[in-house]
């Protein structure tokens, strides 16, 4: 038998969970992958093998919740001997705070710690935690890693990290973490075996899914993002708003009587794709409809993406590479090709055959920029950090 680590990744109504070798000497290849969603309505629980063959497609009871999803995961990793042994689970944390700046062994300390972030991803944190918890209720004695979304920006300046508040405030941890970690920390791993030297530049990285955002990397490290003091910031998202003038809030507060409650409903769950389109959060329904409210949102997600880019940019002192990755990033050519038309300006050729082939490099060989599409694998990086936290130095 062969030791493995599994990494899970629990969500308001999913989880996700891989299995991967635990071997840092070799490519994290993963060995499974499946996922429960519908958790709340109607589960269902799937799996597929490291080429994306079915292995499991079934219902599960109405009542599940993450603590039966869980079990019912590693019940079935179990099950399905192919020779390995889990010793460990990994987990995606989003939010670390200021005490955790690296993946840290999950104990009793360390989840009060991660309670008390939760006001600050309330859509993830509170997740994340009941999946930790529920791989402590099915096995007690598994070792756990939590591994952070907000740890790869730790290497930013402090002038990217500060808000313009009074220093009152801002000593109390008030300040832009940054979030995507796992995803940008992956990409970056990659980038020297697909660009060489072109690596080591300025590089904008766009992480663009149901929650997006875009960090600027200069030598593999993160220098700025577009994420800030909570995953609310940046991009305009699939129900986030993103970045949003605070006057509109102190005018919903006063004018409309909204109550902090109804703010986060608004900012988190009503608007972005949704709310501008009033049609769905979903990239490809909304590429595939004639409703003119559907190419509004498109354009003003394109719009918000390549205002992101310049800020970026200047924030590098120029570019060198854009890689796209993520849900969108990866399988939306149209989305591509129109941030790379509207950021032509900095030198930007994009190759239209190349892009909607989805080619790992879809900018012309006379671009000044190095434009990529590169598959990102959070579960592979949690996988990796927790190998390395169970292995002495």
């Amino acid at each position: 038998m062969s030791d493995a680590i599994v990494v899970i990744n629990a969500g308001s109504s999913s989880i996700k969970f891989a299995l991967y070798p635990a071997a840092l000497d070799q490519p994290a290849g993963c060995i499974f992958r499946g996922q429960i969603d519908g958790l709340g309505a109607n589960p269902r629980f799937s799996a597929w093998d490291a080429e994306g063959n079915a292995l499991a497609a079934r219902p599960m009871p109405p009542q599940a919740d993450h603590a039966l999803a869980v079990g019912e995961a590693l019940d079935w990793l179990e099950d399905h001997d192919a020779g390995y042994t889990v010793i460990a689970a990994g987990h995606r944390v989003v939010h670390g705070g200021d005490r955790f700046s690296q993946p840290v062994r999950v104990n009793d300390g360390v989840l009060n710690d991660l309670d008390k972030l939760s006001s600050l991803a309330p859509l993830h944190q509170p997740h994340n935690i009941a999946g930790i918890r529920a791989v402590t209720e099915h096995r007690p004695r598994l070792a756990q890693v939590a591994c952070f979304d907000t740890e790869f920006h730790q290497s930013q300046p402090a002038i990217a990290r500060a808000l313009p508040l009074p220093a009152a405030l801002t000593a109390g941890g008030l300040k832009r973490y940054g979030f995507h970690g796992l995803s940008y920390e992956y990409i970056a791993l990659k980038l020297p075996e697909i660009v060489g030297d072109l690596a080591g530049g300025r590089v904008v990285v766009a992480h663009l899914g149901n929650g997006a955002s875009m960090c600027a990397m200069l030598a593999g490290k993160s220098v700025a993002s577009t994420m800030g003091f909570t995953a609310l910031d940046g991009l305009m998202m699939g129900t986030r708003s993103g970045a949003i003038d605070p006057g509109v809030l102190l005018h919903l507060l006063e004018e409309h009587g909204m109550s902090p409650a109804d703010l986060s409903r608004l900012l988190y769950q009503e608007s972005g794709l949704l709310g501008v389109s009033g049609l769905s959060h979903d990239m490809r329904t909304l590429l595939a409809s004639p409703d003119p409210r559907a190419g509004f949102a498109i354009d003003l997600f394109v719009y918000r993406i390549a205002r992101e880019l310049g800020s970026l940019a200047a924030a590098l002192g120029g570019l060198d590479a854009l890689v796209f990755t993520a849900g969108i990033g990866e399988h939306a050519a149209p989305v591509r090709a129109a941030v790379c038309h509207a950021s032509a300006w900095l030198g930007i050729r994009v190759d239209r055959r190349a892009n909607d082939m989805h080619e790992r490099v879809i900018s012309e060989p006379d671009s000044g920029v190095r434009v990529l599409v590169v598959p990102t694998d959070e579960e592979a990086m949690i996988a990796r950090h927790t190998l390395r936290n169970l292995t002495p130095a």
